[in-house]
């Protein structure tokens, strides 16, 4: 049975701010939401801008989704910056994945960091 939380499990919004489209995610990205998550960082990515992830509102964050912030990271010409909350840091970290991203602790941080930093 489906509960009445199913449809309130990802909400995800894309607005720009400057040269940057920043994509804010609420919710919790396992294997049913990472694909509404890849489709609106696909979505953001078309228009040629920085992309920030603001993912401070992520409650989980399991593998399908470290897969799509993976993939999002491939596509960017710069390093992908994603503003984690501690249930996003951990399995960042864990996966070894903030080698490729550079993680911030709020939007503000993420917004005024170097863009043009690449992964060594």
């Amino acid at each position: 049975m489906s509960g009445e939380g199913a449809s309130k499990v990802l909400d995800v919004r894309v607005r720009e701010d400057g040269d940057v489209a920043v994509v804010t995610v609420h919710g919790e990205v396992d294997m049913a939401s990472a694909p509404q998550l890849q489709a609106a960082l696909e979505d953001a990515q078309r228009g040629g801008k920085s992309l920030v992830i603001d993912m401070l509102e992520v409650g989980f964050l399991g593998s399908a989704g470290l897969s799509v912030l993976l993939v999002a990271s491939e596509a960017q010409p710069a390093r992908l910056r994603v503003v984690a909350s501690d249930a996003v840091r951990r399995p960042i970290e864990l996966t070894a994945l903030d080698e490729l991203l550079s993680v911030f602790p709020s939007l503000d941080a993420a917004l005024a960091a170097d863009e043009s930093s690449t992964p060594s």
